[in-house]
């Protein structure tokens, strides 16, 4: 039950932050192998005042906060990031230095939705 918090430097339209948030959906359910209907993802435009990146250069920002169960290898986690990085991007033409990806982990039963509470991540779920 990941939640996929993005704060961006650019102007996007509903059209392309649906059209991000799909694909955001899709690496996260590519990657972790898990199921789509209990991924959200929120996209907040902000102003260029708004978001410091001490390594930044000219152009926009892109900042992930990811919460998702704890448990998967960081290698997933990174190949994740890396894609989501890409996409910005190809999107949107954010340099490499103006993308950050942060990961906080959580214990299943902590993500919860109306109808369940989240299940501790298993290996076997990848098999």
């Amino acid at each position: 039950m990941p939640l996929l918090q993005f704060d961006v430097t650019y102007d996007a339209s509903a059209d392309e932050k649906d059209a991000f948030a799909d694909e955001v959906t899709r690496l996260y359910t590519d990657i972790m192998e898990t199921t789509a209907e209990h991924v959200a993802v929120t996209l907040r435009d902000r102003s260029d005042a708004d978001l410091h990146l001490g390594r930044a250069e000219s152009g926009p920002i892109l900042l992930l906060n990811a919460d998702v169960r704890e448990g998967r290898p960081v290698e997933k986690r990174r190949e994740f990031a890396l894609a989501v990085m890409d996409a910005a991007n190809e999107r949107w033409g954010v340099p490499e230095p103006n993308a950050k990806v942060v990961f906080t982990q959580h214990a299943g039963p902590e993500m919860m939705g109306y109808d369940r509470i989240g299940d501790d991540w298993d290996a076997a779920e990848e098999e």
